[in-house]
């Protein structure tokens, strides 16, 4: 049991039989009557989103997540195959688990599986990925000196902004938590 006091962004909760993860909490002390928390919460197998509001100082059950380091294989449709670093066993999860994180696996790439009672209920990506530009414009000399962008095709799909001189062929380091271009790799 954990206090709704000591809630922070990411923490796993388990409410009326399901798994809940805090997206946004704020502590609330009014004027008048006792402190609350008021929460957004996402529940991690449908994606559901609700609000719940918490006395301050009321004990929540905390779930038990755990997070095994496992290296992405292949993808076949909808399903992503991983192989777990430890014990080499494999795990198919579908595109929906995967969510966002789809964007940025390539092959090799180990990143951490979170598990709740053996099923699958969320990823750990690394901060920053290395992928390849696939398709973009051509860049030209002397493209360094203004701030300009361009959209750029990576390896996985996705569509990254990147500077004027980035070409076809390159590999650039991508933010995971935001989509934007970091450097070149």
């Amino acid at each position: 049991m954990i206090s709704v006091n000591d809630l922070r962004t990411g923490l796993t909760l388990e409410l009326d039989g399901e798994v809940w993860s805090v997206v946004e909490f704020l502590h609330v002390k009014p004027g008048k009557g006792a402190a609350f928390v008021r929460t957004k919460l996402r529940n991690v197998q449908t994606g559901a989103v609700m609000d719940r509001t918490f006395r301050g100082g009321e004990r929540v059950p905390r779930a038990l997540v755990e997070t095994k380091q496992m290296q992405f294989l292949y993808a076949a449709g909808d399903e992503y195959h991983f192989m777990d670093t430890e014990t080499f066993e494999q795990m198919t999860l579908m595109a929906g688990t995967l969510d966002n994180a789809v964007n940025y696996i390539t092959e090799g790439l180990v990143i951490g599986i979170q598990l709740h009672e053996g099923a699958a209920i969320g990823v750990d990506l690394p901060t920053a990925v290395e992928l390849e530009v696939v398709q973009t414009e051509p860049g030209f000399r002397g493209d360094t000196a203004t701030g300009g962008t361009k959209p750029a095709t990576v390896e996985t799909g996705l569509v990254v902004q990147v500077p004027l001189f980035v070409d076809q062929g390159t590999r650039i380091k991508v933010d995971t938590r935001t989509g934007e271009y970091l450097s070149r790799a």
